[in-house]
């Protein structure tokens, strides 16, 4: 299998995974918060919050699904980067509020290290700024006036 490959299969996997994470926040926010790995969840009038996070969570995996279908790898590449941000910052808030260490480093840990993986194979691969994105031409336009167009016309 091809790095190039790896690193599509990798974006796809980590893709649904937010999404489903997302979805699971708004359909079934007191369960799927236990998981998170800290010791106490927002109750009653708080859990707006948690349907907070799946919303979030759901336009996390667009973005990602939004790069890959227009063929924008090496921007998907640093938006994988950055967005390795959020695993890590879990793991450490789980790990400072007393939290499961087991699901701070299994859970949190482990996906941020797939997620920068994935930035790193992305980052690996070669750009050739011959061949554009997906869906994109090389071939520009420029809009012409009437006057322009008669005069491009009659040129002997």
């Amino acid at each position: 299998m091809s790095l190039k490959r790896l690193a599509t299969i990798l974006s796809v996997v980590g893709g649904l995974f937010i999404f489903y994470v997302g979805i699971s926040y708004l359909l079934a926010p007191q369960s799927t918060a236990s998981g998170f790995g800290l010791p106490t969840w927002p109750t009653d009038e708080g859990t707006g919050f948690l349907a907070v996070k799946g919303v979030r969570d759901i336009g996390s995996g667009l973005v990602i699904f939004t790069l890959l279908l227009t063929g924008h790898r090496r921007a998907l590449a640093w938006v994988m980067l950055a967005t390795a941000f959020v695993p890590l910052g879990d793991m450490t808030v789980v790990l400072t509020h007393h939290g499961s260490t087991a699901t701070a480093l299994g859970v949190h840990g482990a996906t941020a290290a797939a997620v920068l993986l994935t930035a790193a194979l992305l980052l690996r691969e070669p750009t050739n700024a011959a061949t554009p994105p997906a869906g994109e031409s090389t071939t520009y336009s420029v809009p012409m006036t009437a006057p322009a167009l008669r005069a491009v016309a009659h040129t002997d």
